[in-house]
Order: structure tokens, then C-alpha cells, then sequence
């Protein structure tokens, strides 16, 4: 397969543990911990990513002439579009209404987790262009005899190219906290204006007069025990919301076990009796807040843990931004202000690729019309207050 300048080989994995994982970190790079081998192989081999959940492993790698890997991309086929956070159910019907299949497909993604980073992970010095891994993904698909590859959550950087390579682009939004240097949770509130701050103050002020200790867990900290909780609180909120449990209890051990300090747990007890975590992972620039559950009511607990907690953390350890996983406009008057997030989409039914660049067109103009419209609804001060 040229990329203009050598040969590359691809091939396909049904297994991370295939690959070696110094070989995939090399390419996935050490700044964004859900690429790494040591994520994605505990999503393997815990049963959460799996033919239970209709996630099954295709993991692209790309060698060059002398049998190096030069670049990867984590990728699984896929019986229906659950656990994506990028919603294409539209799309689907479409195709099926007039008789033929849309899955499965194939997505390049994270499972479970929407969580924007690289995507096409490239080794540094490979040279390897974006076009060459687009076209190494068409092939996949090709091959497979499917009608679609995504490729979800990525850089702006991945969607430009996906783009210049013909691929159909998409923009989706979440809300993330920015660190503007603060050197405290008291002197982010200062940049609040003043009937914003006083909100906040009173939201921690109760949550933390509740009667409930907090911690902030990594590493070794967190014990079996720990999870044993934190998969309760998981599966209550998987029962008020969805119904279905993808990832496994062992799955958090795992987690625990690979990646080590990445790995944030805030934690929430009543009288020495847990009552709800927060699952955080850290990057070298940013606190991914995933997971969270929670037993009782208790006064803005939810807001505590995993939002004023994740922005404490991010702060003491000099982090950039903390992202807050998918949804939630009630985010903005927390401080977390809407942000684009990217995907890219290559269709080979000429019907339904034309249907869908026509709607992402008018999608686009949407929500960019909705990011600038949040932008409004800032908490920020604006001048004198």
C-alpha cells in the first residue's frame, strides 16, 4: 500500500494482545491514557469490549518494508451503533428501509468512552500522512465487504486530513473546564461573576456540610474494596439510564492495575459506609472524567464529585482542562464552556453518502450556531463586576 514515498502493509487484529504494547504506546503516544495498550487490552480482556457487547476488535496496524509498526488504529466491527456517543441510528435506518445493510460497520474509536484524542496513531519520525491511514481503512473496509468506516472523537488535526482525503466530517460538542492558571478552586471562582461565584460557593457549601467525607484516590490507593463500591454505584446508574452494563466488575481492576496513578477516583462516604465515586483518568494535560454512580440523595453531590472535585485535582497537579465526558448544558454555569469535538465518516453507498453529507452540512450550521449561542450564557466576567 504506497503512502508516496515506501510500502506499507496493513493487517488486522482480533486481539489487542496481538500487538506488542510497546509498539502500540510508541505510536499512541503517552498523552492521552484511553489510546494506550494498557486501557484498550483492559477493555479486551475484562470482557467489556467483546461479541457481548458487539464491540469486536479489528485493530489496524500499519508496517513498513522492514516489518516495523509505524501506525495504528485502535478499531472494531460493529453490530450496531451503542457506546459510540456519535449517534448514526438515522443513517442505519436509511439504508435498511430500502433493503440493504449498514452493519455491520467498522469504528475507530474508544469504547464506551467519549473522550476526544488521536485516533490515527502514527509513530513520531514515520512520516506516516493521514491520507495513508485513510486509505489503509477504506481498504479494511473493502475487504470486509462493509459499507462504512468512523472514525469517532478524534484531533481537529485527523478530521482536517480525513477530510482532504474525501471522508465525510462531522461536529459534535461537549463542555470542558479550562485551567487559566489558577492556583486555587477560591481564585477560579474569582473569575466568576459575582451571582455565578455565589452559586458555586453555596452548591459546595452544602455538599460539603452533608455529613459526608470526600477522598481523591490513585494508584495503590485504591483497593479492591473501592471497586467493589464503585461498580454498585456504576450498575444503579446504568439501571436508571440505559439497562445495560457493558463494562465488567474486572474491568475497573484492571483499569486499576495498568495504569497505575492515571487512574482518579473521588470517593464519597457516610459514616465510614461508601455512598458514591466519580471515575476520573489523567493525562498529561487533561482529567477525563468518565464513570460515575451514587446510593442516597444528597445535596448537589454530583456537582461535588465530578465536577468542583475534578477541578481541585487540576488544579493542584498543574493540569490544562478537565473534560466532562458527553451532555450536559447545566456544565456551563459550572465553568465548563461548550467545545467542538470531531469525527469523520468514509461511506461507500453512493444513496446514503449523498443523504448523509447533505444532513451534516445542515448539522454543522446547527451546532455551531448552538456554540456560539452557549458562549453567551458564560459565567465569566465580562468587564467590572
Amino acid at each position: 500500500m504506497p503512502d508516496g514515498s515506501a510500502t506499507l502493509t496493513l493487517t488486522l487484529h482480533a486481539r489487542i494482545a496481538e500487538i506488542d504494547a510497546a509498539d502500540w504506546d510508541a505510536c499512541a503516544g503517552a498523552g492521552n491514557p484511553f489510546v494506550s495498550h494498557a486501557f484498550l487490552s483492559a477493555m479486551e480482556d475484562s470482557g467489556s469490549a467483546s461479541s457481548r457487547t458487539g464491540w469486536l476488535p479489528q485493530h489496524a496496524v500499519l508496517r513498513a518494508e522492514d516489518g516495523r509498526v509505524v501506525a495504528i488504529a485502535p478499531m472494531y466491527a460493529k453490530s450496531h451503533s451503542y457506546g459510540e456517543y456519535v449517534f448514526d441510528h438515522g443513517w442505519a435506518n436509511a439504508l435498511e428501509r430500502i433493503g440493504e445493510d449498514y452493519y455491520p460497520k467498522l469504528q475507530v474509536a474508544v469504547p464506551f468512552s467519549p473522550v476526544p484524542g488521536p485516533r490515527l496513531l502514527r509513530r513520531p519520525g514515520c512520516g506516516v500522512p493521514i491520507a495513508a491511514m485513510a486509505n489503509a481503512l477504506e481498504q479494511a473496509c473493502r475487504s470486509h465487504g462493509l459499507t462504512s468506516v468512523h472514525v469517532t472523537f478524534c484531533t481537529e488535526e485527523e478530521w482536517n486530513g480525513l477530510g482532504d482525503a474525501g471522508w465525510l466530517r462531522r461536529v459534535g460538542m461537549q463542555f470542558h473546564w479550562e485551567n487559566e492558571g489558577y492556583t486555587s478552586f477560591e481564585e477560579f471562582l474569582g473569575a466568576l461573576s459575582s451571582r455565578k461565584r455565589k452559586v458555586l460557593r453555596r452548591e459546595r457549601r452544602d455538599a460539603n456540610a452533608a455529613g459526608l467525607t470526600f477522598h481523591a484516590l490513585s494508584g495503590a490507593e485504591i483497593t479492591e474494596a473501592h471497586w467493589d463500591s464503585f461498580y454498585r454505584f456504576y450498575q444503579s446508574t446504568v439501571d436508571r439510564k440505559w439497562g445495560s452494563a457493558y463494562l465488567t466488575r474486572s474491568f475497573f481492576s484492571l483499569l486499576g492495575e495498568r495504569l497505575g496513578n492515571r487512574v482518579v477516583l473521588m470517593y464519597a462516604e457516610n459514616a465510614g459506609k461508601p455512598v458514591a465515586g466519580a471515575l476520573n483518568l489523567a493525562g498529561d494535560e487533561a482529567l477525563y472524567g468518565r464513570n460515575w454512580g451514587c446510593r442516597g440523595d444528597w445535596p448537589f453531590l454530583h456537582f461535588e464529585l465530578c465536577y468542583y472535585r475534578a477541578i481541585d485535582w487540576a488544579i493542584e497537579h498543574g493540569l490544562k482542562r478537565v473534560e466532562a465526558g458527553a451532555q450536559g448544558r447545566h456544565k456551563i454555569q459550572r465553568g465548563y464552556m461548550p467545545k467542538p469535538t470531531y469525527s469523520a465518516h468514509w461511506i461507500t453507498h453512493t444513496g446514503l453518502r449523498r443523504a448523509v453529507a447533505n444532513f451534516l452540512v445542515e448539522e454543522r450550521a446547527g451546532i455551531e450556531a448552538e456554540l456560539a449561542a452557549l458562549a453567551e450564557e458564560s459565567p465569566f466576567r465580562k468587564g467590572e463586576d
